[in-house]
């Protein structure tokens, strides 16, 4: 059996990423909003730790501290605080709490600090003096693997580090973000993620894919339209802009949308107000835009191909998500997490991968990062016969080395002339690097990166 933690705290969007945080390093954990709630939690079960806010809308921490020693409650409480609380946690301390950490709350130092309370009550034990705590030190450092889901893993590397101390510094300003990285290393969960931990959380969240949409029907799709307006709106339309109205709108692969509709996002952006086609009235609108994608921005700008004025309106704050294989250290972090996803959807269980199989993942360059990996798992786990997986079920271009190519094509694409290859499919495309990208039949972020990497200047 787990430990078992309840967290207390009326910031609901906090409480919950918290809850989720310790789930997924193995804990039972429950939320309650107000001291009220938390009460009637302890009075249902016993709990091991409590990590509480010392300010609740109906009362404090210190008061919670006081019902479990008055009713000699096994929970060690560990208080959550402002630095203007400082002094009050001081005095917990001496009421009995176990420990008190600073807000803004850094997920490491609270893991450290529940470890260490588990620890203290598996010492009490030992000595006959506490009710028994289901959990050794090991298990401080390394909990049992939940069985609760989640979609997103941190990731502990210095990278992952960076990455969520700037979603944690954004995410509680109104700063349209721009997020920019490869397909497949989860820029639309880091995208949830902000509007989560905003002060918009229980505000809509709509995600969009602009290269889904048509051109012609753009206007219709973001600002809606009335019955009649043209053939076909046979009814009144809701548009992206007021769905989203007072929380975060999601723009995914931005870089797809057409110039013409740069310019009405734009102007929806900088006057806050949409006019649905065939009205005549304006709709105010408050939003918080959150944009991605895996296209060189600034680049486009250059060309012509994106304005320049949307991008900065978009781009108050970047966001630059890091490839799979530029955070190796957490490498089997996710395999586990993507693991234990894939056991619970195939309801199989495989304990874990076997010594080859994690060499390779760690060696491996996953051009497809997460989603790759995810989709790599789940297939191996469907596959696997024992319980473990084994590099036999993995596909068979991961265990094999690339094989070169020895054949060129009419523009001489082999490795030992890659750059002149780029040079005359950049010549016969006119110089458009997304026509030249197709006829040498890689995408268009392969191509700048060895534009890059050959110093071609256009």
């Amino acid at each position: 059996m787990n430990p078992k933690i309840l967290v207390v705290d009326d910031d609901t969007a906090f409480c919950v990423m918290l809850k989720t945080f310790l789930q997924k390093k193995g804990f039972d954990v429950v939320n309650a909003f107000s001291g009220a709630q938390a009460i009637e939690q302890l009075k249902e079960a016993a709990f091991d730790v409590m990590l509480t806010d010392i300010r609740l809308p109906d009362s404090d921490g210190l008061q919670l501290l006081k019902y479990i020693r008055e009713n000699s409650l096994n929970a060690s409480v560990i208080l959550m605080t402002g630095y203007t609380d400082i002094k009050a946690a001081v005095n917990a301390m001496k009421l009995g709490a176990f420990d008190y950490v600073g807000k803004p709350i850094n997920p490491d130092e609270i893991l450290h600090i529940v470890g260490l309370a588990l620890a203290k009550k598996q010492e009490k034990d030992s000595n006959g003096t506490a009710v028994p705590v289901t959990t050794t030190k090991a298990q401080v450092k390394a909990p049992a693997k939940s069985t609760v889901k989640s979609s997103f893993v941190k990731g502990a590397s210095p990278i992952s580090t960076e990455l969520h101390e700037h979603i944690a510094l954004v995410a509680p300003t109104n700063m349209s973000v721009l997020i920019i990285g490869d397909s497949g290393t989860g820029k639309e969960h880091i995208a949830k993620s902000i509007h989560d931990l905003s002060k918009r959380a229980s505000k809509p969240y709509i995600a969009v894919d602009c290269g889904a949409i048509p051109k012609e029907l753009a206007s219709s799709e973001f600002f809606g339209h009335i019955k009649g307006s043209f053939t076909g709106a046979v009814n009144d339309k809701t548009g992206h802009f007021e769905a989203a109205n007072g929380g975060t709108l999601f723009l995914d692969e931005v870089g797809n949308l057409s110039y013409e509709v740069q310019v009405q996002l734009l102007r929806a952006l900088q006057e806050r107000k949409i006019k649905p086609v065939g009205s005549n009235h304006e709709v105010n609108v408050d939003i918080r835009v959150v944009a991605a994608t895996n296209e060189d921005l600034a680049e486009a700008v250059k060309r012509g191909d994106f304005r320049e004025d949307l991008y900065h309106r978009l781009n108050e704050f970047c966001i630059r998500v890091p490839r799979l294989a530029e955070r190796r250290q957490d490498i089997m972090m996710f395999a586990n997490h993507f693991l234990e996803t894939a056991n619970n959807d195939l309801e199989k269980e495989i304990s874990g991968f076997s010594s080859d199989v994690v060499q390779l993942f760690k060696s491996y360059d996953w051009p497809g990062n997460l989603r790759e990996m995810k989709n790599t798992i789940k297939r191996a786990v469907l596959l696997e016969r024992s319980d473990i997986i084994t590099i036999e079920v993995l596909p068979q271009e991961m265990r094999e080395p690339a094989q070169p190519v020895t054949q060129a094509d009419e523009f001489g694409y082999i490795r030992g002339n890659e750059e002149e290859a780029i040079k005359k499919a950049l010549e016969k495309a006119n110089y458009n690097k997304s026509k030249a990208a197709k006829l040498l039949d890689i995408d268009r972020k392969t191509l700048y990166n060895k534009l890059k990497l050959y110093n071609i200047d256009l």
